[in-house]
């Protein structure tokens, strides 16, 4: 594929007004769910050969987010798009105030192979409902998915509207050497710095939704079953391959022995006491990964492991409990099935040594307490998060999912999403029956009355 050629038609289609007709977009969306109904049995076969997933994990974290996505577009469009009428201050009067909502244009679209359908098709939806025309490049690690993502796309979009690009390294080089109107970029800390610095090059607007080491508190107060529960849960969801879970847990000394066993019961409870024949357990994406994590446990004694499988790139849930901050497994996002914990006494102490690391994607609170809930809010800076869950906070398309700082910049999901993929333009419309002489010269004794509207 010529790319070059391939971005002119973009534009050129994007030009033509086509994209922004909201019967279009309407159309559009309507397309892509019947497609995805059509595809659903290859989607998750694929999800299973690339990640090990489920059919009902497959569903619940991928499928039914993306037909959520959807509907919440197809219910709220024509409100999301229409022009909305601000207050305007009596300096400016008579007049009027709106704001329009209009699509960027050509966007670029990476995703990563964590999560591969959903978070390729989830800001693509957003895309499409705003008007805009649309590159998508999805991960190389994930091949299988990635192939059945250009195959639906394909077989409904034109590639002056919407065009799949698949590769690796040089692909992603050669998209980002080229100019858009906006990127919404997906993954590594990594390359959210190259994208960023490609970005930098043309003044192109962007959205950063990237990681970091998201922690999970437990204190005293908290139901340590149900804890224990949702903690390994959202920790050992994909094989621990999530961008929001529960990157190391912060327990106060007094539960912690107690947590820690709950945890045990909750892995086996869910996996089976050999959670590598488990079928609802999934695989780590590929060597490179499997090997990384394999070297942040060099030197370990686990709490609970219960074993690996190279060849298939299978770790299963392991559990350290004399985990240090200076430890290697604290040093990056884990980005796997590795649940290190920490006892603490003191929760001022937590905050400051969470606060003085990048400010995470996420952060979890179990807690009973409402005076710990207020003070976690208040003084720790995060993404988002849950109190007393994990992950859900991420299934809902009335909150924004985004990051803060190096865990990311901009947010999405639902209305978020449209606004993402919409620059809103503002438009003052002034009466002209009357022109207050005010604001010309000469200003004479004019500053006692400016002060009068202006204060």
């Amino acid at each position: 594929m010529e790319l070059k050629k391939m971005l002119k038609r973009q534009r050129s289609f994007f030009e033509s007004g086509t994209s922004r007709d909201l019967e279009y977009r309407r159309s559009a969306l309507l397309k892509l769910k019947k497609n995805i109904k059509n595809n659903e049995e290859a989607i998750i076969d694929a999800l299973r050969e690339d990640l090990g997933k489920s059919p009902f994990e497959s569903y619940e974290t991928e499928i039914g987010m993306v037909y959520q996505e959807i509907s919440y577009m197809l219910k709220h469009l024509r409100r999301l798009s229409a022009p909305k009428r601000v207050g305007t201050p009596l300096s400016c009067f008579p007049a009027v105030s709106r704001i329009y909502p209009e699509p960027y244009g050509v966007v670029l679209i990476m995703s990563p192979w964590n999560y591969p359908f959903q978070l390729t098709m989830v800001p693509l939806i957003g895309a499409i409902a705003a008007g805009n025309c649309a590159v998508v490049k999805p991960s190389a690690y994930s091949p299988a998915v990635s192939a059945l993502v250009k195959k639906i796309l394909s077989e409904i979009f034109s590639e002056s509207y919407v065009c799949v690009v698949l590769g690796g390294r040089e692909e992603n080089r050669e998209l980002l050497e080229m100019k858009y109107d906006y990127i919404f970029f997906t993954g590594s800390k990594a390359v959210g710095k190259q994208v960023m610095k490609s970005a930098a090059k043309s003044l192109t607007p962007l959205t950063l939704e990237l990681g970091g080491k998201s922690p999970c508190i437990v204190d005293e107060t908290a139901d340590i079953p149900m804890a224990a529960r949702r903690i390994v849960w959202g920790k050992f969801l994909n094989c621990g391959q999530t961008c929001v879970a529960p990157d190391y847990v912060l327990v106060h000394q007094k539960v912690k022995e107690r947590f820690l066993k709950a945890v045990v019961r909750n892995i086996e409870a869910l996996y089976g006491e050999s959670p590598l024949e488990s079928r609802d357990y999934g695989k780590i994406i590929n060597e490179k990964h499997y090997d990384r994590l394999s070297a942040m446990l060099e030197g370990e004694t686990p709490y609970y492991s219960c074993g690996t499988d190279r060849e298939n790139c299978r770790i299963g849930p392991v559990v350290l409990s004399d985990t240090s901050w200076n430890d290697k497994v604290m040093e990056e996002e884990i980005f796997g099935p590795i649940l290190p914990v920490i006892g603490f006494d003191d929760l001022n102490r937590i905050k400051e040594q969470i606060s003085a690391g990048p400010r995470p994607l996420a952060l979890y609170l179990f807690t009973r307490s409402g005076e710990t809930q207020r003070y976690v809010i208040r003084n720790i800076p995060f993404g988002g998060g849950c109190i007393n869950d994990t992950i859900m906070h991420l299934s809902t398309d009335r909150l924004p999912f985004g990051g803060i700082g190096e865990s990311g910049m901009g947010s999405y999901h639902g209305r978020y999403s449209f606004r993402t993929f919409s620059h809103e333009k503002s438009i003052l419309k002034r009466g002209q029956m009357i022109d207050v002489p005010l604001r010309y010269p000469p200003y004479g004794e004019k500053l006692k009355w400016l002060k009068l509207f202006l204060k």
